[in-house]
């Protein structure tokens, strides 16, 4: 449920009400109990989604992404063929048993 800001047009009085979202806005302002209240338009809250299912790496950007496959890539300029006996020379990688 959302949290409301209310001015009294009569007396400048503020305030929060927590209320439903299909609660009809208040009318009587509970300080002077005139029928002056209004509800006040905020900026809101963001929207934060917790529990399991949700992640934060869900929406990386499209260079994080990029940047976290190259940090995954074999170092040295290794080539697919590392680790084999057609291995470029230089390649460090040891050799896979066969």
């Amino acid at each position: 449920m959302p949290t409301y800001d209310y001015r009294c047009q009569a007396c400048d009085h503020r305030f929060e009400q927590f209320q439903s979202m299909t609660a009809d806005p208040l009318r009587k302002c509970p300080q002077c109990g005139k029928n002056k209240l209004e509800r006040l338009i905020g900026t809101g809250a963001g929207v934060i989604f917790k529990g399991s299912g949700f992640y934060q790496t869900d929406y990386r950007s499209d260079s994080y992404r990029a940047g976290e496959k190259a940090a995954d890539a074999p170092k040295g300029g290794c080539s697919p063929a590392c680790g084999t006996d057609a291995a470029p020379a230089g390649c460090q990688m040891p050799k896979k048993k066969s």
